[in-house]
């Protein structure tokens, strides 16, 4: 080997160890993925399962988030392809006809997502002109459709203007989860220590917690653009790259997300959190009609409109990747003309949706679980006992961790279902 290539490749690892503002855009897009509505929510679900059933699935939070993102995002950097998308992925992996298969699943399974994010900022947004400023409801039609199209209109910006965006959002998020946080300490009580709950109780509550914390903490469908743009960026230092992002991402997401979640619970008493999930009102919800607190009744829309509003571009940009790659391996036409195609076709429907605003959306989103379950924690560690190049990963605790979990979650996805 030369001076010259021993000094690139000492290079290309002072890069990868040098953290960068590149770096920062993308772990804030990822942090904003994750952090939808459905944070405003988890106290609850999680909270009113009891004190220790709370602090256990806290424990578990971390390894899951991280060592789950990590292992698909090593899955789709296994391919040979220094450009593949997740569709190129498993088809390369696991052949035509099955990596299509997951592929449409996995589009279906981000699909519906983004017409619940359609709905709810449809709504927080009118809610928000009648109730704040006291103001007449305007069109459903314009308001959803200007909404949309806004939304969208971001993402075709490009990447540079996207992870502006992020940044832009994703701070003032973290900032007021934290200052509401702060805001309810003065409200804690001293939670109840003691068992009231047997081990099969303790660990019913724990099996039906697992999906609730997968998809609050996921950021699945952002995972395939995010490893290729570490890719354009870091070449063959992408791996440690992207492992340190992800890390930083996980460590931000448990810190602000469980200090938001332990603040809510400990600011409410275990009778009143099972009552908020009868009622399924929305955390912030009912924090405001118990305290009487205009301070979280002005920030609480402010939150729901920024959480849906940053997942809302993450789930957008995986559901148009999966879109392209599906429909290019099945035409042979352009990829610019399948992507203004899909562009098209996903304004229509997530418009369609937020003027119908459907009462489906509840089965919708069940039923977009398995698939994520599956996707994010059963299929890359099942990929590597099938994948040469991942056999180095076989045998590591964290492989059978995030198995388990993940058979832990479809089977509590499933069971709520059926039940």
């Amino acid at each position: 080997m030369s001076i010259s290539q021993d000094l690139s490749i000492s290079e290309a690892k002072t890069v990868s160890s040098r953290w960068t503002k590149h770096d920062t855009s993308w772990m804030l897009s990822l942090f904003g993925t994750s952090v939808g509505a459905g944070i405003l929510f988890l106290p609850i679900n999680i909270g009113s399962g009891g004190f220790w059933s709370l602090v256990i699935m806290a424990l578990l939070a971390g390894p899951m988030t991280f060592w789950a993102h990590r292992g698909l995002a090593r899955f789709v950097l296994s391919s040979t392809q220094k450009d593949a998308d997740f569709t190129d992925v498993v088809e390369e992996h696991f052949g035509q006809r099955y990596g299509r298969l997951i592929s449409l699943l996995y589009f279906l399974s981000i699909f519906p997502i983004l017409l619940i994010y359609g709905v709810g900022l449809t709504n927080t947004v009118d809610s928000f002109i009648v109730h704040q400023l006291n103001m007449a409801p305007p069109s459903r039609i314009l308001l959803s459709g200007c909404l949309v199209f806004g939304m969208i209109a971001i993402m075709l910006a490009g990447e540079k203007t996207m992870l502006r965006v992020f940044g832009m959002i994703v701070y003032p998020l973290a900032f007021i989860l934290a200052g509401i946080s702060i805001y309810l300490i003065p409200s804690w009580h001293m939670p109840d220590f003691s068992f009231h709950q047997s081990i099969g109780d303790l660990s019913a509550s724990l099996w039906l917690a697992v999906p609730v914390v997968v998809f609050a903490f996921s950021y699945t469908p952002v995972v395939s653009g995010f490893v290729n743009a570490q890719r354009r960026q870091y070449g063959e230092q992408a791996h440690k790259k992207s492992e340190t992002i992800l890390k930083r991402t996980s460590v931000m997401l448990i810190a602000f997300v469980l200090f938001f979640v332990f603040s809510c619970v400990l600011s409410l008493t275990p009778a009143q959190l099972q009552q908020a999930k009868v009622d399924n009102v929305s955390v912030l919800s009912y924090l405001a009609n118990v305290e009487d607190s205009p301070f979280i009744m002005i920030l609480g829309p402010l939150i729901a409109f920024i959480a849906i509003t940053s997942s809302f571009l993450g789930h957008f940009m995986g559901a148009r990747e999966s879109f392209n790659g599906l429909v290019a391996k099945q035409t042979s036409l352009p990829l610019k003309t399948i992507d203004k195609i899909g562009i098209v076709l996903m304004f229509i429907s997530i418009w369609f949706a937020a003027v119908m605003n459907p009462s489906i959306l509840g089965m919708m989103e069940a039923l977009s679980g398995p698939v994520i379950a599956m996707i994010l924690f059963l299929m890359p560690m099942l990929a590597v006992y099938h994948i040469e190049s991942l056999k180095i990963y076989r045998g590591k605790i964290s492989t059978y961790f995030i198995l388990l979990m993940g058979c832990l979650a479809v089977g509590a996805i499933v069971f709520n279902l059926v039940k």
